[in-house]
């Protein structure tokens, strides 16, 4: 009887172990560009007879994502935009958080103004898992 005991306590550990190995790689695995969200909205301001913006940069994954990159052709602001936040790498893309890892419920924002919204494709990401 004792010996079964062990089987079945060995049996459940094994399968224990299994099973968060694969959560882990799905995990791993599972984030993509499509979990960086990248929302815009008109902040009703006006900045030097310009309307300005809020971008918010959302992580959905359940794992950090470093070194988001998005195309933004140099963020043309009429007002001072926050580097730490978004910054140009070159000439058509910037980095988010200076490549920090964004985790999920903590956006990344920033403000700019311009004559007309500008977009934020996602063009990479690193997973930290």
């Amino acid at each position: 009887m004792a010996y079964t005991g062990k089987a079945f306590t060995f049996i459940f550990l094994a399968a224990l172990t299994i099973a968060f190995h694969v959560k882990a790689g799905d995990a791993q695995g599972g984030c993509h560009l499509s979990d960086i969200i990248v929302t815009e909205q008109y902040t009703n301001r006006i900045v030097a007879g310009q309307p300005e913006y809020r971008v918010t940069v959302e992580n959905n994954c359940s794992c950090p994502q470093a070194k988001i990159k998005v195309r933004c052709f140099g963020v043309a602001s009429l007002e001072p935009v926050d580097h730490s936040r978004i910054r140009p790498v070159d000439r058509e893309f910037c980095i988010v958080a200076d490549g920090k890892p964004i985790t999920k419920g903590t956006p990344v924002t920033f403000t700019y103004a311009a004559q007309k919204a500008q977009d934020f494709p996602v063009v990479s990401a690193k997973p930290q898992c």
